[in-house]
């Protein structure tokens, strides 16, 4: 009895008490185990910053339009794609185009059933008649016969050119081997010649837009000649037609009673200006996405902030209007937009007397679901300064994220520099092929891009372009080397062609210039690098064969060294 341990007396380690103890220290572990994991979560909580997505590895902004998720941003550097990159082409109604024969069949009649002379002139005299219906054949069958690359599918009715011996004549068309859902307009100025039996020739085709006259139909002109055109297939979007005189004023409300009955929706400060136009468009179409899923009017700022990597100073460059890069007139038809400037003087003259209310949301947590119940007649989203939870984009994100989707079918790139692309392929025939060849920053960084610089050297190029392009062909090469003599070795195997030949576009004596200095209230417009990239990028895009520079010249990643696998993703 004195030999046993103290220990086995102890009523704690009776055999009775064995089970209640193993419960009681399992319970006890498992509290402290909670315990410590709360404290750790408190201490991530209360330190942790929120990644922001901008820092995020460059990817093709292709990944995002066609990937599940529609919120999560990703920052890119290049050209924005828009609304109508993305629209499948429409190869029923394409395929409706006017033939040589279709003109050759055409009688008299059927072709002036609205009133016009139906007989040759009696006289030799006096100007050209450029209402005269075979005139009209003939310059049809030439144009079809002289452009063989491109297809017609409708020839307005030509008009007096610039002297008595001149026709201006206007046509929509699209490249044969197009890719984009787009028609084209072009108007070109014919020079005529008269024998003295009253014989028609036609001496000469001018370049593309010569034909300003025939520019823009006039209100009693008679319509030309169209097959007849296929009804449009419910829910088939409206074409953009590049070369058509465009219209993209202001909007304006028509009265007093109409802006008091109206809805608004105005998204105030955040920190997405002077960012990337990617970053731009994602945050802008959230709010025209919340705007028509709330029924509201989009109150939106035309004056946006051009990002320093696009402009010729090196720095954010503000007081860029909207419409130089974007159709206005296109988001304008299609959505209910109001410029803001436009919007406040109508706030400030009315809302004290109709009494018009504001509701203001100052947490991106507040999603759209919880103000469709919101009566008051404009909702402003104010947003803070802390970036990124002050981007506008973090309101599609989340839950949202299922319920508001962006509408990039509103976003159509500005028709001015779609016109210069059009001219400047028009030059080329619509008939060449393209090159994109990245150098700049990225052939010097040797250690994310070991290959490049003497992948794209002259010698290597033409070694590869053997291969892939026809020799002689006419070859646009969209580059951001600013010496293009550099590619003058491939001079010897191709007749290359570089944006800044084509300068005379948006020179001083241009319609872009002009226009854009319009819409600029009179100051000039430089014409900026993202408009550059814009254009060139449009032009390559164009080109029959497309050779591109990370997929077809260089084995190096887009984004850097082993980096080819995400890009892809």
């Amino acid at each position: 009895m004195l030999g046993r341990s103290a220990l086995s007396r102890s009523g704690s380690f009776r055999p009775e008490n064995i089970g209640q103890n193993a419960l009681a220290m399992i319970g006890n572990l498992c509290f402290t185990f909670f315990v410590v994991g709360v404290l750790i979560f408190t201490i991530i909580a209360a330190t942790y910053e929120p990644e922001d997505p901008l820092f995020h590895p460059s990817t093709k902004i292709t990944n995002f339009f066609t990937s599940n998720s529609n919120a999560t941003f990703k920052s890119d550097d290049t050209v924005v794609r828009t609304g109508e990159d993305f629209m499948a082409p429409n190869q029923t109604a394409f395929s409706n185009f006017i033939n040589v024969t279709d003109v050759d069949t055409l009688s008299t009649d059927n072709v002036d059933a609205h009133g016009a002379a139906t007989t040759a002139l009696d006289s030799c005299e006096g100007p050209l008649d450029c209402r005269d219906p075979e005139l009209f054949h003939m310059l049809m069958k030439r144009v079809i016969e002289e452009f063989k690359d491109i297809h017609f599918y409708r020839f307005g009715k030509p008009v007096p050119g610039s002297n008595e011996s001149t026709c201006d004549m206007g046509w929509r068309f699209r490249p044969k081997e197009g890719k984009t859902a787009a028609l084209y307009k072009d108007y070109r100025r014919f020079v005529i010649a008269r024998s003295e039996n009253c014989t028609l020739s036609l001496v000469g085709i001018g370049d593309y837009h010569s034909g300003v006259n025939a520019r823009k139909r006039k209100k009693n002109q008679k319509p030309g000649f169209e097959k007849t055109p296929r009804k449009q297939e419910a829910g088939q979007p409206l074409l953009p037609v590049v070369g058509e005189t465009v219209n993209d004023t202001l909007p304006v409300v028509e009265s007093e009673n109409s802006f008091s009955r109206g809805k608004y929706l105005l998204y105030n400060g955040g920190g997405d200006r002077c960012k990337s136009m990617n970053h731009y468009l994602w945050s802008f179409l959230c709010a025209l996405g919340e705007a028509q899923y709330l029924n509201r009017t989009l109150v939106m700022d035309l004056s946006i902030c051009l990002n320093w990597m696009y402009s010729s100073s090196n720095q954010d460059e503000e007081a860029k209007d909207f419409r130089f890069y974007f159709d206005f007139e296109h988001l304008r038809e299609a959505a209910s937009v109001l410029d803001h400037s436009q919007f406040w003087d109508d706030w400030g003259k009315w809302h004290k007397k109709d009494r018009l209310s504001l509701h203001l949301v100052e947490d991106v947590r507040v999603t759209p679901m919880k103000l469709t119940t919101v009566k008051d007649t404009l909702i402003m989203r104010k947003f803070g300064s802390v970036e990124p939870d002050n981007y506008w984009y973090r309101v599609c994100e989340g839950e949202t994220e299922a319920v508001i989707q962006r509408p990039w079918h509103l976003i159509w790139k500005s028709r001015r520099l779609m016109d210069i692309v059009s001219a400047i392929a028009a030059k080329l025939n619509w008939d060449y092929d393209a090159v994109h060849i990245e150098r700049g920053e990225k052939a010097r960084n040797k250690e994310l891009w070991p290959n490049l610089a003497a992948d794209t050297s002259p010698d290597a190029l033409i070694s590869t372009l053997a291969n892939k392009l026809e020799e002689g062909r006419h070859v646009y090469i969209a580059t951001n080397e600013p010496d293009t003599s550099f590619f003058n070795p491939l001079k010897d195997k191709y007749t290359t062609h570089f944006l800044d030949e084509y300068k005379d576009l948006w020179n001083e004596n241009s319609e872009w210039y002009s226009e854009t200095k319009a819409l600029n209230n009179g100051v000039p417009v430089e014409f900026d690098g993202y408009m550059r990239i814009s254009v060139d990028t449009e032009v390559f895009l164009r080109g029959k064969k497309q050779i591109e520079t990370f997929n077809d010249l260089t084995n190096d990643c887009k984004d850097g060294v082993n980096t080819c696998s995400a890009a892809a993703s």
